[in-house]
């Protein structure tokens, strides 16, 4: 399985996963798998039809919330309703893991939860979004 990082209790990130890995998410106890990459952004990564097929041949929900940087707040919105309308564990991937994180944070913030917790909490998985922290307290606010 493609390196996955738990976040939180029900919530993991993942860089771009191959078609086995939907399987092996589904044995690991996922039950949701989001997908934040565009289709085309990369010549190996799958396509979000491939990426559904093997999420429903593995009995995973799915959900393709396809994003680049900066994340725009409609994708934030959807991000937030896709971790409250399907059930976890969550596994959400791109291609390195970072713009999952970040939705995450971002919807995590806008819901209330503390920005420095946040930022805390994504370094602990190895992601660095401190130079967030004003954007996570906006969402916060707003």
């Amino acid at each position: 399985m493609t390196n996955v990082i738990s976040v939180a209790r029900d919530f993991s990130v993942a860089p771009q996963i191959t078609a086995e890995d939907f399987a092996a998410a589904a044995a690991r106890g996922v039950r949701t798998v989001i997908n934040n990459r565009p289709d085309g952004e990369a010549p190996d990564q799958l396509s979000d039809a491939q990426a559904r097929a093997a999420a429903e041949a593995a009995g995973l929900v799915y959900r393709s919330i396809p994003v680049t940087m900066p994340i725009p707040l409609t994708a934030v919105a959807a991000f937030a309703a896709a971790l409250k309308e399907t059930p976890g564990p969550h596994l959400a991937y791109c291609r390195s893991g970072t713009r999952s994180i970040t939705l995450w944070a971002m919807a995590q913030a806008k819901g209330g939860a503390d920005p420095v917790e946040l930022i805390r909490t994504a370094a602990a998985a190895g992601y660095d979004l401190s130079p967030m922290r004003a954007v996570l307290a906006g969402m916060r606010d707003a």
